[in-house]
């Protein structure tokens, strides 16, 4: 097991950190995030990988015995049809390390808080000019 530093201050710092087996996975998923957002903000916020757009648009984390992706509870109550059989809480879904990172549904997760951010970015703009006027 690695020893793991005192606290990472970029992404590829965290997944540098985390055991061998982990890194694949957590790659795999920055990958699909920045596929599917190439223009959010990476950095890390509250010791975790993070990704903001218009507002923060996600998070994910290695743990224990999983990895999870902290997209909301607006994607959890969208996607719960195609989340059975995740561990899940209010805005979370737990990935088992033993099982490949579901590349399609969290395709599908990114492009919906992408177009959730923009769209209230875009509503909050038009809100402003509607009252300059």
């Amino acid at each position: 097991m690695k020893a793991k530093s005192k606290k990472p201050t970029t992404i590829d710092d965290y997944i540098a950190d985390q055991q061998a087996n982990v890194r694949p996975l957590l790659e795999k998923l920055r990958q699909v995030i920045n596929k599917n957002a190439p223009d959010a903000l990476e950095f890390i916020s509250y010791g975790m990988p993070a990704y903001k757009l218009h507002g923060m648009l996600l998070y994910f984390a290695a743990f224990t015995n999983h990895y999870s992706l902290f997209a909301f509870p607006s994607a959890i109550v969208a996607f719960k049809d195609k989340l059975k059989g995740y561990e899940l809480s209010k805005g979370t879904i737990k990935f088992p390390f033993n099982k490949p990172v579901p590349v399609k549904l969290i395709t599908e997760i990114v492009k919906f808080k992408v177009e959730e951010n923009v769209y209230k970015h875009q509503a909050k703009e038009l809100a402003k000019a509607r009252k300059k006027k």
